[in-house]
């Protein structure tokens, strides 16, 4: 209900809502389409962290080293082109390892999307082979 003045005093206008206290139709929309894309953005940021620590685990477990923290921790994000021209996000994160329980070493790997692209940290053992030169 809505007053207007009127010379002696406040009049109401019957069948008119406060509007202030509604928002918009396409206020409405554009509110939930920014909350649809807050969630996806989250929702992809998730699974990318997700991803980059089994990544991370399996890297260390090959090599035979401690994967310290039980953790990945996101170190950066950018719009990158892919090798087929598309523009995607590609997120690093770092993680941390030790060879001998004692030191830490920091790995990082890069996402795009759920594919690795770039990878640093522990590295299987190579073996040793000792030939004679007799």
């Amino acid at each position: 209900m809505h007053l207007r003045p009127d010379a002696g005093g406040l009049v109401s206008r019957p069948g008119r809502r406060h509007s202030a206290r509604m928002l918009d139709f396409p206020t409405m929309i554009f509110a939930m389409l920014a909350a649809f894309a807050a969630f996806l953005w989250w929702s992809g940021a998730r699974a990318a962290a997700e991803r980059a620590g089994q990544l991370g685990r399996e890297a260390c477990e090959r090599a035979g080293v401690q994967w310290l923290d039980q953790a990945v921790h996101a170190h950066s994000m950018r719009l990158r082109r892919g090798d087929d021209g598309r523009l995607g996000v590609e997120r690093s994160f770092r993680f941390e390892y030790s060879e001998d329980g004692m030191q830490r070493h920091i790995g990082q790997l890069v996402l795009r999307g759920e594919h690795l692209v770039a990878f640093s940290g522990p590295t299987r053992p190579q073996p040793v082979s000792l030939h004679s030169t007799h």
